[in-house]
């Protein structure tokens, strides 16, 4: 028996919110999801990194929802940091799942506009495809300005390398402290802490 939401029928409204560490406070995205209709057991919440896509709340999201239904997301760096990763999982959504996407901060990403003749999905796509340009093109020349900034700073014999990270140690207790507990990962710890999982070893290690 074919699901009723596959028959255009019923669709269920998802949101998807993150935000980067665990003290940050995710209201703002979640009244911007009731606002559109979506009940607040339908909002998945990932407190982490969007570096990359294992996140257990987004993981979960794909696995229920279904062809039909539409995800809402606050603003597109919501769903992740890195362009590549947006546009193989924004595909996966709507190409794969056949699942709409809305992001409420830029009108133009919204593949149910005009979906009967696919006028949405082309210009969400479009639009994607241009911010996924521009993002790597600004990376591209922070890149650039760094490496000339190095070689600067080399000729003129003041270069003394990469600052070492000044580490919150306020942020360090308590998120160790959830650790411990086990209510967090040891990578959420990390992406938390913004540091990378051999120096958060380090910074353990150096405690014992």
């Amino acid at each position: 028996i074919l699901d009723i939401r596959q028959r255009g029928k019923h669709a269920m409204k998802y949101g998807y919110i993150r935000v980067s560490t665990v003290d940050q406070n995710e209201a703002r995205q979640v009244e911007s999801m009731i606002a559109q209709g979506i009940d607040r057991a339908n909002i998945f919440i990932d407190k982490q990194s969007g570096k990359n896509f294992d996140r257990p709340e987004y993981k979960r999201l794909l696995s229920t929802i279904q062809a039909g239904d539409v995800l809402y997301l606050h603003s597109i760096d919501r769903l992740g940091r890195d362009y590549d990763g947006i546009l193989e999982n924004w595909a996966k959504i709507t190409k794969e799942i056949k699942a709409d996407i809305v992001v409420l901060d830029m009108p133009l990403l919204n593949t149910t506009i005009d979906n009967n003749n696919l006028t949405g999905k082309f210009i969400a796509d479009l639009v994607l495809q241009i911010l996924s340009y521009v993002a790597e093109t600004e990376r591209a020349n922070i890149r650039k300005r760094q490496r000339e900034g190095i070689e600067c700073a080399k000729a003129r014999g003041v270069y003394k390398g990469g600052k070492k990270k000044k580490i919150d140690t306020t942020l360090f207790a308590n998120l160790r402290a959830k650790w411990n507990a086990g209510t967090i990962t040891k990578k959420v710890f990390a992406d938390s802490l913004g540091v990378s999982m051999p120096t958060l070893n380090k910074l353990l290690k150096a405690e014992t």
